[in-house]
């Protein structure tokens, strides 16, 4: 299934969480690879948007916040390296609004 178009994501996802160093689950390295930084935040909330968002969904678990689904797609940052990204999203069961949650390397084999 497809997400909506206009599905929420949150620019403060990208300068706060995905592309700040943690010493636990970081994800600003692995971004990093593809060009990602603080200085092209605005890029990554647009090419997850671009890029992610109109590959097709699989449904993830349904908790009581709201039903999961997961995007693997690649994405291709500003220096032109592709990273194969697995995209989580949720549909807020009382609101309906659909929104970016995280993401993570997709390490299966294709």
């Amino acid at each position: 299934m497809k997400l909506p178009a206009d599905a929420i994501i949150d620019p403060r996802k990208a300068t706060h969480y995905l592309l700040v160093w943690r010493a636990k689950g970081d994800k600003s390295a692995f971004l990093g690879r593809a060009g990602y930084t603080m200085a092209t935040a605005s890029r990554l909330v647009a090419d997850l948007r671009a890029q992610i968002l109109p590959h097709e969904a699989i449904p993830l678990e349904s908790t009581g916040h709201g039903q999961y689904y997961e995007i693997r797609a690649p994405l291709t940052g500003p220096n032109g390296r592709t990273l194969r990204i697995r995209a989580i999203w949720m549909t807020e069961h009382l609101s309906g609004i659909t929104k970016f949650i995280t993401l993570v390397p997709d390490k299966t084999r294709r």
